[in-house]
């Protein structure tokens, strides 16, 4: 191949990092300081015989993450309090990622307006890379797919 591929490997990989250098500053740059992205990790054990599990899979969906417990800090007039939110399960379809959040007898959920944005709002601006909230109820043998659109 002689000096002038030498030379054309070497032009095309420095281009290559020109290129992914320059996304990373642009990407850097662009990113709103005060944001505190969360980042899941793999979250809680599946059971393989949970449910909800089973009733997502029926469904087409893939459970691909385990409960998350998320602490939350707040101070309130200078005192710190400290609190939490769930996150039953992560379930993935047609490439697509939803939080899912699951009945619960002792909280039955409003169908408003204000009361989804109410119990729901807050996990989808949490994890803005999900597409949104799947709210399972197996006993009603239903999926309730929840995808809120803010706009200015």
């Amino acid at each position: 191949m002689g000096m002038y591929g030498d030379w054309f490997i070497m032009l095309v990989a420095g281009a290559f990092l020109l290129f992914w250098a320059y996304r990373g500053v642009y990407r850097w740059l662009h990113q709103p300081v005060s944001v505190n992205r969360l980042t899941l990790g793999k979250g809680g054990e599946l059971a393989e015989d949970d449910e909800n599990i089973l009733f997502l899979e029926r469904k087409g969906y893939e459970v691909i993450s385990g409960k998350h417990r998320i602490p939350v800090g707040i101070e309130l007039d200078g005192q710190s309090l400290n609190s939490r939110l769930y996150i039953d399960y992560i379930a993935e379809q047609d490439g697509k990622m939803y939080i899912v959040k699951t009945a619960r007898e002792r909280m039955p959920m409003d169908w408003t307006g204000s009361g989804v944005r109410d119990r729901l709002l807050v996990y989808s601006l949490l994890l803005p890379e999900c597409t949104g909230v799947l709210f399972v109820d197996v006993k009603e043998q239903i999926i309730r797919q929840i995808i809120f659109h803010i706009s200015d």
